[in-house]
């Protein structure tokens, strides 16, 4: 019997997300975006790289659905979006609660240990 090739599945949301948040210039457009919408040219102004690669950066948070575009005549604009980095937000948030758990459960045994070579 041949094997067929496995077909990768899309990645889930908070991949998508995380991908996004990974590149240090996505973060600052997203921390510039916190203040207010901005335009591509406004966008990209503190940055020294071509309009086209700043440009892919945008489509790649816009894909993440971090941000979202309109354009009105030859200006699009860029705004923040909230919900995906609620789920991000969410999912740190447990990892913390179960890493914090597994700590104190380590901290205690460290504890009985000790006592038991009193």
């Amino acid at each position: 019997m041949i094997p067929t090739p496995s077909i990768a599945t899309p990645p889930i949301p908070i991949d998508v997300v995380f991908r996004a948040l990974a590149d240090p210039t996505r973060r600052r457009v997203l921390e510039r975006l916190v203040s207010s919408p901005a335009s591509v040219s406004e966008l990209a102004e503190p940055f020294d790289m071509a309009l086209p690669s700043f440009v892919e950066h945008l489509r790649v948070l816009e894909g993440s659905g971090l941000v979202n575009s309109q354009k009105k005549g030859r200006i699009r604009t860029y705004r923040l979006e909230t919900e995906p980095m609620k789920l991000a937000e969410n999912w740190l948030s447990k990892q913390r609660t179960l890493w914090e758990r597994r700590l104190d459960q380590l901290d205690d045994y460290m504890l009985t240990l000790m006592e038991e070579n009193k």
